[in-house]
């Protein structure tokens, strides 16, 4: 599309989420089964209580494009949150891509799952190549400026959080592999469990009691434990009452 006299405003010029490809065939880095589970842990255990749901977006391996003077350059993060910005009402509106020129809004915070053939990158330790774009730590620091970045290395179970100071980020001191995050009044952890039958260390969230947050199994799992204890202990006072001589069916009701 070109411009025009007078000029037309970019958001008529640039490309939308439409235009721009979602995905691109062959390229390297594709999700093992650990970025697929990993994420979904995160997703599914996310809830900011000082933001309503549907103004929280949350995003796995969506096409994040940053630059509208090279619209085709874009990144990948494994797992990043935005928050002020409308979720899809309706399954024809699902984005496929996160455009920050259409949104207006840069990521409050990204997660780069390291893996040995992306750790360089994910950590600021390689440069940039003549001509070509950026890496992910210089569009996160210094074109975004996304205020919170996390990486988490499953070898290593080592997790490391940087926050935006200035204009660059600071290594914070994470005591337990904890990372609280004030503005949204929930913290990333490193939790020893079974997530999907599959046990090991994971990233997850937990609350301002320091409690993890729990998945919908572990909701419905709770519940059943909680009907289960109440069950006991009716049948432990009906017991008793019927050594006392009482039947426990004839009592008045409350």
């Amino acid at each position: 599309m070109y411009q025009t006299d007078p000029p037309r405003p970019p958001q008529e010029v640039l490309p939308t989420m439409y235009d721009l490809p979602s995905e691109l065939v062959g390229e390297r880095g594709l999700p093992d089964e650990f970025h697929i589970f990993q994420p979904r842990l995160l997703s599914e255990t996310s809830q900011p209580c000082n933001y309503p749901p549907e103004e929280i977006l949350i995003a796995t391996d969506l096409n994040l494009y940053y630059d509208p003077r090279h619209p085709l350059w874009y990144k990948r993060p494994d797992w990043y949150m935005v928050l002020r910005v409308s979720r899809a009402q309706q399954q024809q509106d699902l984005r496929l891509s996160y455009v920050i020129w259409q949104e207006g809004v840069a990521p409050f915070l990204v997660v780069e799952l390291l893996s040995p053939g992306t750790e360089q990158e994910d950590l600021g330790q390689t440069l940039r190549e003549v001509n070509k774009p950026p890496t992910k730590w210089q569009v996160y620091e210094q074109i975004l400026r996304i205020p919170y970045y996390v990486v988490f290395d499953r070898y290593t179970n080592q997790l490391r959080g940087f926050r935006l100071e200035g204009t660059r980020y600071q290594e914070l001191s994470l005591p337990n592999q904890r990372l609280w995050l004030e503005e949204i009044q929930e913290g990333l952890g490193v939790w020893q469990g079974s997530y999907e039958n599959i046990t090991g260390l994971w990233l997850r969230w937990y609350d301002a009691n320091n409690q993890w947050i729990l998945t919908s199994t572990e909701q419905v799992e709770q519940e059943r434990q909680r009907a289960e204890q109440e069950r006991q202990r009716a049948e432990r006072l009906a017991k008793y009452l019927r050594s006392q001589g009482i039947d426990p069916d004839n009592l008045p009701q409350m």
